[in-house]
């Protein structure tokens, strides 16, 4: 439930669902995928059934493996934006990166926002760090996350343990914390 009536609902923030991240045999590809398209694709329904403001990012590093003018950077196609719905390219991990990002960010009346989608261990680490020293709430929604397979290691080990550092500077939820069966939002 909203903290009060007269509350603006937080902003949903999808970042990175880009076609790169799905892709078998790509460098950055998301083992879970699959999965945590689904869980976005669930609380863009609820933001997009009820009205609230979307936010969509998309990294366009000008890094030597990620090639901007590559299909692999378009969007998901169940998760592409919508007219009315925000859109901010950012070159560098952080969508702060972006200056209509920050200048967007700084000109709003109320920031609580809710982080998910790919590229955790990048945009969403650095957004909710940069977000923090600013004085931006971030809420992560830990099962509507993902990130790359590390080089070595356990996949799940390295996602919890990103997961904790970014709770230094964000909220981590659940998304059945966000999702009732009345349709409010829990925040």
């Amino acid at each position: 439930m909203l903290d009060s009536i007269h509350d603006d609902p937080p902003i949903l923030v999808c970042a990175d669902l880009q076609v790169e991240y799905l892709t078998p045999g790509r460098r950055h590809v998301i083992l879970d995928g699959d999965a945590v398209t689904s869980r976005c694709l669930e609380l863009l329904t609820l933001w997009r059934g009820n009205l609230w403001p979307v936010m969509h990012l998309k990294r366009i590093a000008q890094a030597a493996w990620f090639n901007p003018a590559s299909r692999l950077t378009d969007w998901i196609a169940a998760t592409k934006p919508r007219p009315g719905e925000l859109t901010f390219e950012h070159p560098l991990p952080s969508a702060y990166s972006s200056p209509r990002f920050v200048d967007y960010m700084s000109n709003i009346r109320s920031v609580r926002c809710i982080l998910v989608g790919f590229s955790l261990d990048e945009t969403i680490l650095a957004t909710a760090a940069d977000g923090f020293h600013r004085s931006h709430r971030y809420q992560v929604v830990a099962d509507a996350v993902a990130c790359r397979q590390p080089g070595t290691g356990d996949a799940a080990a390295y996602k919890h343990a990103v997961v904790d550092v970014i709770g230094n500077f964000a909220t981590i939820q659940a998304s059945a914390e966000l999702l009732r069966t009345s349709g409010a939002v829990a925040v």
